[in-house]
């Protein structure tokens, strides 16, 4: 399913902003059938295009104060460390996600931590003793302006 309508559109548009959102509710915003309504997002979950629905939850009010983005470099490439670091990323609770890159930096990791020193545990006994990497540099949020806003989707 490559090509939305703008009915498809507009209901990504509103899931993204409040995945909570009712057949019921849908069908207001988008003036169709509630039963029409839960027919699409079914399908737009079964194609892929929803991949999942979860609660964003506030990282200060759970105790992770410290918010950062960390960007390693690798002491060398091949897929043996890159399995193991990735692999390693996957199960420190600290990090929430992993990109990879282009360019000069290999990973980019957004973690939260309780605190500064947690933040500095992570980096002084997790990552730099990993012997895939070569070096980290760390960037601590100030304060987030914009925050994973919805996906623009347009009708195909």
């Amino acid at each position: 399913m490559a090509d939305l309508d703008r009915i498809d559109a507009a209901l990504l548009h509103h899931l993204q902003l409040d995945a909570r959102l009712t057949a019921q509710d849908l069908a207001e915003r988008v003036n169709l059938s509630p039963s029409q309504c839960a027919r699409r997002r079914q399908r737009l979950e079964e194609a892929g295009m929803i991949r999942s629905y979860r609660a964003v939850v506030n990282a200060a009010k759970v105790g992770a104060t410290v918010e950062a983005f960390i960007q390693v470099v690798m002491a060398a490439h091949n897929r043996e460390n890159a399995r193991d670091f990735v692999a390693r990323m996957q199960v420190t609770a600290e990090v929430v996600a992993v990109w990879t890159l282009t360019g000069s930096t290999d990973y980019l990791l957004r973690v939260f931590c309780a605190d500064l020193p947690a933040l500095n545990r992570l980096v002084q006994d997790v990552l730099l003793p990993h012997p895939a990497v070569a070096r980290v540099q760390s960037q601590i949020v100030m304060e987030r302006l914009k925050d994973n806003a919805p996906v623009g989707v347009h009708p195909g």
